[in-house]
């Protein structure tokens, strides 16, 4: 009696992923099938002897390539959020194939010589314009990809893309273990003096988890952050701050291990990086990095990043002359240490606006939240979302749909809480992307992820005003994904838009929190239920550029950096702190001790897609404080910014198009003129009283 295997549920390319069954095993045997049947169908296309049409070559390889990068892409996302051994050993397996195929696809001389015929026919003229973007572009990765670069070259740049693939996941497990490994445990309860009560309990359940007496503390945001921001012991906050400055670096802080030091595979990466550049016919990685952004050069960026920089170092240095007096005057701390500058910040707002960030949290549990965030989205673009069901990867997770008239628009997964096996920070990304399809329409699907604390004693999970504004950035994401009209995957959602403006749609989310309609709608005290008072809302507006220009100049700080290190700078004979520190001489008005390594933890640049792009923040700030700005000019007349009829105008204008065509023509589109910078300033309260 002969048994069939049933088949893996990685290989199915209709539906949502079934994480119910989907397990690490299931990566290689799937995502080898996958890869032999796009070879397959491009070794036949390459030799076809037709001319190359739509229909006949790009759509069958888009279809097989559409498999396989939804296969790789839930594997990439289990490794980011269930970052299990055995799910890390999956992933890491088949990395190398995976990138050592694209890279020699991107190679390929005579799907490039294809691509071009399409470009150079008759035919191009009638294609539509999301088409002939797509093309465009694909003609433009192949250029980036080394397939102009003579034989004997090519195998080297193939290797680069597989080591720095490896690298770049090497480098995000580093911190993701050295994070782990740290534990800190009050025994002395007058140590947790000026903590909230939350977070006592939390550290308290962790403590009881970890088979230990007191509380336990980590490197976690949700651990970390409010002892730096809280905790009356200056000691504690000593000690959660070294162990966290030093995470997967050299520096021996009693936690870490050799193996786990990110200083070497900076240097690597850099190293492949600039070499790659020079093979390519380009100055420095930067020059590469910016030829599919809408800045044109380098050195357009570093004058747009040090213009921004002079406006806001003053501001930058008035803040910081306030904190230190403060801080000698009414706390009797100086000098002012780097782990002291969230607490007495903290005490600083407290003093100058009366409340807390901790008195605020209350007033958001998060089903609250979740409601106000929805209903802005429901007012902007007249739709509906509801709790749906599907299969998830942790029983945290939850699902939801978009809907339009009755009709789905898009689905998306919200995983919020902090754990163990989930990477730092917060993003989205794209299960399922809008395409047309043969039975009509797939609808997108996107991951809303972030690493907000828990639920803890029984009550619902609440969460900062800073995590609302967080949830917002990447709900804006999720929208930009979730509600394109496009129906040509390559340009479709997110996919195809410039990196320095992916950001629009998220950045201009965030405003949302700091209006009063909105706010009221989502708040309600967690043990009374009361909305959060007008009074305290106020408080909260008038210290909204509460240190804005610290905290501008501080992003502007990581920009010249991450671009200073992608043009001149030469890994083998120069240190990335010593840059650092040139860039902090020039921008910063805060100096971290010289052991601190926070570039071994900048997983941006060097496990993200931000390398010489990091300024992407800043520049699309421009796009979406101009934007929000258009919501304001409307709205206020009618008593509310969450005006439909503009709504309609930034979703058919900026969300609907996605890459189908050039972020400025969009954006130009529906604001009716070039972006201009003054929002942004007036936002961020850096304009000089007059």
């Amino acid at each position: 009696m002969t048994t069939t295997q049933a088949p893996s549920p990685l290989l199915e390319s209709i539906g949502l992923p079934r994480f119910d069954a989907i397990r690490p095993e299931h990566v290689e045997p799937a995502v080898r099938s996958l890869l032999e049947a796009l070879g397959a169908t491009v070794a036949r296309l390459q030799d076809d002897p037709a001319a190359p049409t739509w229909d006949n070559f790009v759509q069958p390889i888009e279809d097989d390539g559409e498999r396989l990068g939804r296969a790789w892409g839930v594997a990439a996302h289990m490794h980011s959020v269930m970052d299990t051994p055995e799910w890390r050993e999956a992933y890491n397996a088949m990395l190398p194939e995976v990138t050592r195929f694209y890279a020699e696809l991107g190679q390929n001389l005579k799907l490039f010589e294809k691509y071009k015929s399409i470009r150079n026919s008759a035919a191009f003229a009638g294609l539509s314009p999301a088409r002939q973007r797509i093309i465009e572009n694909e003609l433009r990765g192949f250029r980036l990809s080394g397939a102009e670069l003579p034989d004997d070259q090519k195998p080297r740049f193939q290797a680069i893309q597989e080591e720095m693939a490896g690298l770049g996941a090497k480098f995000s497990e580093n911190i993701l273990d050295a994070t782990n490994a740290y534990a800190h445990i009050v025994s002395v309860e007058s140590e947790l003096a000026g903590l909230p009560a939350d977070v006592i309990t939390a550290a308290r359940e962790a403590a009881e988890k970890a088979g230990v007496e007191g509380w336990k503390f980590g490197l976690k945001m949700p651990s970390y952050l409010p002892v730096l921001q809280y905790a009356d012991s200056r000691a504690l906050r000593e000690t959660l701050y070294r162990a966290y400055a030093t995470r997967a670096a050299e520096v021996d802080n009693g936690y870490s291990k050799p193996e786990w030091d990110n200083g070497p595979l900076i240097k690597q990466i850099l190293a492949l990086r600039a070499e790659e550049a020079r093979m390519l016919g380009y100055r420095h990685f930067a020059d590469v990095s910016l030829v599919p952004k809408m800045a044109d050069t380098p050195e357009q960026v570093l004058g747009f990043l040090r213009e921004l920089a002079a406006k806001a170092k003053p501001f930058a240095e008035r803040d910081l002359a306030e904190l230190q007096a403060f801080a000698k005057d009414e706390l009797g701390l100086a000098p002012l240490e780097p782990w002291d500058v969230a607490y007495v910040s903290e005490k600083l707002r407290i003093a100058r606006y009366a409340f807390s960030e901790q008195e605020v949290k209350e007033y958001f549990p998060e089903p609250k939240v979740l409601d106000g965030l929805f209903k802005v989205v429901e007012r902007l673009y007249q739709v509906r979302i509801q709790a749906d069901s599907g299969p998830v990867w942790h029983p945290d997770v939850r699902f939801f749909r978009i809907e339009r008239d009755g009709e789905l628009i898009g689905q998306f997964y919200l995983d919020l809480y902090a754990r163990d096996t989930k990477k730092g920070g917060a993003w989205m990304d794209s299960a399922i992307t809008r395409r047309r399809i043969p039975g009509g329409i797939e609808t997108p699907v996107a991951y809303l992820v972030c690493n907000f604390p828990g639920p803890v004693g029984g009550k619902p999970a609440t969460f900062s005003h800073d995590d609302v504004i967080t949830l917002f950035h990447e709900a804006g994401h999720g929208l930009h994904h979730l509600l394109t009209r496009v129906d040509d995957l390559a340009v479709s959602g997110i996919h195809g838009v410039e990196w320095d403006a992916v950001e629009l749609p998220s950045q201009f989310m965030e405003n949302f929190c700091w209006e009063w309609d909105v706010v009221r709608d989502m708040t309600a005290h967690m043990d009374t239920g009361a909305p959060l008072p007008r009074e305290l809302f106020d408080k909260m507006l008038a210290a909204k550029n509460f240190q804005s220009g610290m905290q501008t100049v501080r992003q502007l700080e990581f920009s010249l950096f991450d671009l200073l290190l992608h043009m001149d700078f030469d890994p083998a004979h120069q240190h990335v702190m010593d840059l650092l520190a040139e860039v902090r001489r020039e921008v910063a008005v805060l100096t971290p001790p010289e052991w601190h390594r926070f570039p071994n933890s900048f997983s941006h640049i060097f496990a993200g897609g931000y390398a010489a792009g990091y300024y992407s923040y800043k520049w699309a700030e421009v796009l979406s404080a101009d934007a929000f700005a258009a919501f304001e000019e409307s709205g206020r007349p009618k008593g509310s910014v969450l005006d439909a009829e503009t709504g309609e105008r930034f979703w058919n204008e900026i969300l609907a198009v996605g890459g189908s065509r050039p972020a400025l023509e969009s954006f130009k589109a529906f604001r009716g003129r070039e972006p201009q910078v003054d929002a942004l300033l007036r936002h961020s309260g850096m304009v000089a009283a007059s």
